[in-house]
């Protein structure tokens, strides 16, 4: 696991990278951890835009280290815990980050893979991905939060799909099925970066506002859980400029 601020030109974004060498970035326990170290410094950081997250070489992620598997899962409390603690660590630290995250898929996303990507606000795949949670095939279901995590963004008929038929789909389809921003046939890491410069360029205090009022209203009763004020940016500075070049015809300075 690795994130470094974007390479020149690219003011604002931060790049997180899947990194499990030689197992198509299969999460480890350790990866989680690192993964919720990553996106609780990237919530604190008053630079960070935009985040671009993808995996190393030619896979997104291929799911969890199995290899792994024997030295806990056998133990109700031992597989509590990492499910309870080390998955859902990492994977709450990208839902509460208020800062937009934008997902390049490419190759193998599956189990922890479409776990991660349900987190992204933007997904981009190359045509030549495929999305997954066979893990019928390894005997046991998904944790509960997670479940509820990834049938909220892929929808419940290819969550069911995915769970119990242990069926795998193309980008095509994920995107005929609302999960996908976008499926590109060439550069799709270039169209991703782009996604993410763009939303860079934008407004950073409105993003973060949109991102808690969306991520408020999946909460019940919405009303319960919205920013206190949600008008108090009204005399900001950037809500200012943003309108203000607006009516000047001219790009926004933010």
């Amino acid at each position: 696991m690795a994130s470094a601020p974007g390479p020149a030109g690219e003011a604002g974004v931060v790049q997180v990278t899947l990194r499990h060498t030689g197992r198509l970035n299969a999460m480890s326990r350790a990866m989680w951890q690192q993964l919720r170290a990553v996106f609780k410094d990237i919530q604190r950081s008053h630079g960070a835009r935009c985040v671009l997250i993808e995996g190393d070489g030619p896979a997104f992620c291929a799911g969890g280290d199995i290899s792994e598997y024997p030295g806990f899962r056998f133990d109700a409390a031992a597989l509590r815990e990492f499910h309870e603690g080390d998955v859902w660590g990492g994977l709450s630290a990208m839902l509460d980050c208020d800062v937009p995250i934008v997902a390049h898929i490419a190759g193998a996303c599956m189990g922890a893979g479409v776990e991660i990507a349900s987190c992204c606000d933007v997904r981009v795949a190359h045509a030549g991905a495929r999305f997954g949670a066979p893990i019928a095939r390894l005997g046991f279901p998904m944790a509960p939060r997670e479940a509820q995590l990834v049938a909220g963004a892929v929808g419940e008929v290819t969550a069911r799909q995915m769970l119990l038929e242990a069926a795998t789909f193309s980008a095509d389809e994920m995107f005929a099925r609302g999960f996908l921003s976008r499926v590109v046939a060439g550069d799709a890491r270039a169209e991703a970066l782009a996604s993410a410069c763009r939303i860079a360029a934008l407004a950073p205090g409105a993003a973060r506002l949109n991102k808690q009022t969306l991520r408020a209203l999946k909460s019940a009763p919405p009303a319960d859980h919205t920013p206190p004020d949600p008008y108090a940016y009204a005399d900001s500075a950037e809500h200012r400029e943003g309108i203000t070049a607006f009516l000047e015809k001219r790009p926004p300075a933010f």
